[in-house]
């Protein structure tokens, strides 16, 4: 297991579209196999990049949440790979990880696995971590008093506007050792 990245990069997204957008963007760049974990605060678009992620790959079915199911296999509409996605989030261990064989999925499709930092990475010695962040509180007193007025923000209109996430990539192992994938500019 690789510990360190070869290489990471951070990129500010501006909204939940942008963030489906640039999704769609990395997904060509992706191959069969390819392991890619999300982390990031409740509500900071893990789903919805696996949206723009299905998007670009060309899978078939709507994507959503696999909290209660924990994994969902979408098939590709073309040649390509399709994805499975997980939620590890009720996952206590890399051992619960290993009853989902995820292993028997993986050589056909892009697997996409939110909250999986420290729980898959023994599934493979290349993958792609991928750290959301949305902004947090900026002071003064949060719903539950001064102490969590630092929290992170969850509460945001639908306009798309002033959703400013913060995308760290990095690429682990020997898959991610030739640098970031090149993105088509926006």
């Amino acid at each position: 297991m690789t510990s360190s990245p070869e290489w990471s990069q951070v990129r500010q997204i501006g909204s939940a579209d942008e963030l489906k957008t640039f999704a769609a963007r990395l997904a060509p760049a992706l191959r069969p196999g390819d392991l890619l974990v999300l982390a990031g605060d409740l509500g900071a678009g893990k789903t919805t990049f696996t949206q723009g992620l299905g998007l670009g790959l060309g899978v078939v079915d709507r994507i959503i949440s696999p909290t209660f199911v924990l994994v969902r296999q979408h098939s590709s509409t073309g040649r390509g790979p399709g994805l499975i996605h997980v939620d590890a989030y009720r996952l206590e261990s890399a051992a619960a990880v290993d009853d989902l064989d995820l292993e028997a999925t993986m050589p056909g499709n892009v697997t996409v696995v939110e909250w999986g930092t420290d729980r898959v990475e023994h599934l493979s010695g290349s993958r792609l971590h991928i750290d959301i962040a949305r902004p947090r509180g900026t002071g003064g007193t949060g719903p539950a008093g001064p102490a969590d007025a630092a929290e992170p923000v969850t509460e945001f209109s639908d306009d798309g506007e002033d959703e400013v996430r913060s995308i760290t990539l990095a690429g682990f192992g020997e898959r991610w050792r030739g640098g970031p994938p090149a993105l088509p500019l926006d």
